[in-house]
């Protein structure tokens, strides 16, 4: 083989073994742009009707309604994927590829989860170490998405009581402080919209895939595995 194929079969390597991210992250960010486009839009209509001044795209971006609006989202994502992913270590469903198998509920053995002495050559460092590091990492995944989830709603509240005092103004109210906002229907509307979708969202992914399948998805159970295989991936 040319260098220039095994160059080029590096290069077919890399997208092919990173489609799913670099897919995924891509259309986030087309539909962000389409957001921010829409909400220009939506966000000008309403100066207009105040009798204000129009803003640009840029200037939209930068605006505390868009953060808002942004970062509402994000929180309830992440709250979705940090429940599920401590939930389900204690939880399970029978006949899920959702859920882990039956008769492994709880954190399972330092040998099941190849901890410490029974870490492999190529197990991460901290997995094969011993105290709080491995600690840490075993738990890592859920409290980066636990953090993740207290940044991006900690973010909303502040984009939100900036945009909510903005409204205010306008309608020459009087504005509110950051701990009166967190109070008031306004944030716990937006908040709760979002929490109880993505929490249907996870229960019907979970009961669903008991008796539905998809060929060929490691999020489904294999076409022909039977409703009450559980934990089984195709």
């Amino acid at each position: 083989m040319s260098r220039e194929q095994s160059r080029e079969d590096r290069r077919g390597g890399f997208w092919r073994d990173n489609s799913l991210t670099l897919a995924f992250g891509s259309a986030f960010l087309l539909v962000l742009l389409g957001q921010a486009f829409a909400g220009q839009a939506e966000f000008n209509e309403q100066l207009t009707v105040d009798g204000l001044q129009q803003v640009t795209l840029g200037e939209y971006m930068m605006s505390s309604d868009f953060a808002v609006d942004v970062t509402e989202n994000w929180q309830s994502e992440f709250l979705q994927f940090f429940l599920f992913i401590f939930g389900t270590v204690w939880l399970v469903q029978r006949g899920s590829p959702e859920s882990k198998e039956l008769h492994k509920v709880g954190t399972e053995s330092d040998r099941e989860q190849r901890l410490g002495d029974h870490a492999t050559a190529d197990s991460p460092r901290w997995a094969g170490g011993k105290g709080w590091r491995q600690r840490v990492y075993s738990r890592s995944l859920g409290l980066v998405m636990g953090l993740l989830f207290v940044l991006s709603w900690s973010a909303q509240s502040v984009a939100g009581v900036s945009a909510y005092n903005e409204q205010q103004l306008r309608q020459l109210q009087d504005p509110v402080g950051w701990g009166a906002y967190l109070g008031r229907p306004e944030f716990w509307a937006r908040t709760l919209q979002n929490w109880q979708s993505e929490l249907l969202a996870v229960a019907a992914m979970v009961i669903l895939s008991v008796y539905l399948r998809q060929r060929g998805s490691p999020e489904s159970k294999p076409v022909g595995a039977p409703h009450t295989a559980t934990g089984v991936e195709g």
